[in-house]
């Protein structure tokens, strides 16, 4: 029986002789049902029509689905001494894509922000020997296919290694993370923020929603958590969830003004 992947938000669901009736995440308000209607494509179909394309991001490796897909997830990955960790995921792991990950040493863990980017989080963690998921218990209820590899961590904080930290920030959703690389940026550290906290166009500035796609804003007092549980970190450069969408140098002074004139805003 084939696995089905949600045409709309990307999010694999277990084997099943028919597609699943409803996505929960797509119906949930941060995110949206498409125009056409709900649709989901087989793990094969998905193969046929995209590829994986590999880019460098601002000095780390990252991959996506090409043509885009989904939300355009994008994933990067964190080098360790023996090996990588994958910071999001996307909705496809490739024979091709897994090869080319084993050759640069292959993945030691996987870790993702929010439901949004969940994707074939299980098919990746199988390829590398059934390695360990991070998500952050909050979000238990948004994962749509249960997999033995899920490391459903609890509280505010969780080390993956000496130089690796995911926070629990919240916001975007309950248990919405953000990572933090003690090593990164020429050892001043990097802040990986995913869309919990976006990185905007202009790339010196930083925003908050609570549903991009349908305009929600976050609250004061949810950004004055998230500015909190960074605040204590040493990082000078943010790398967001897109492409590109990333702050280079500056970072942290860069994120603490954001919040500043993100409240003056909504004031």
């Amino acid at each position: 029986m084939p696995l089905w992947t949600c045409e709309t938000c990307g999010a694999q669901f277990p084997n099943s002789g028919n597609p699943p009736a409803v996505c929960p995440i797509c119906e949930d308000e941060r995110q949206f049902v498409n125009w056409k209607g709900q649709a989901f494509l087989t793990r094969e179909t998905l193969v046929e029509r995209h590829g994986v394309v590999w880019r460098d991001d601002l000095g780390l490796t990252g991959i996506a689905l090409d043509p885009s897909f989904a939300i355009g997830q994008r994933a990067l990955l964190l080098p360790l001494d023996d090996g990588y960790v994958m910071w999001d995921c996307i909705p496809l792991a490739t024979p091709e894509a897994v090869a080319r990950v084993r050759s640069l040493g292959g993945l030691k863990a996987i870790a993702i922000s929010h439901p949004h980017f969940y994707g074939a989080f299980a098919d990746w963690s199988e390829a590398f020997g059934g390695i360990p998921v991070y998500l952050h218990a909050d979000d238990r209820q948004w994962v749509m296919r249960p997999h033995p590899s899920i490391v459903h961590w609890t509280g505010d904080s969780h080390r993956i290694s000496d130089d690796l930290l995911l926070l629990r920030t919240g916001g975007h959703f309950a248990g919405a993370t953000m990572l933090h690389w003690s090593r990164g940026a020429d050892g001043k550290g990097a802040l990986f923020a995913g869309d919990i906290a976006q990185v905007t166009m202009d790339r010196r500035f930083l925003s908050f929603m609570y549903s991009y796609p349908n305009y929600m804003p976050l609250n004061a007092a949810a950004v004055r958590r998230i500015a909190a549980a960074v605040e204590p970190l040493a990082f000078d450069r943010i790398y967001g969830a897109w492409w590109g969408r990333n702050v280079a140098s500056g970072a942290k002074a860069a994120f603490a003004a954001s919040v500043e004139r993100y409240i003056a805003a909504i004031a």
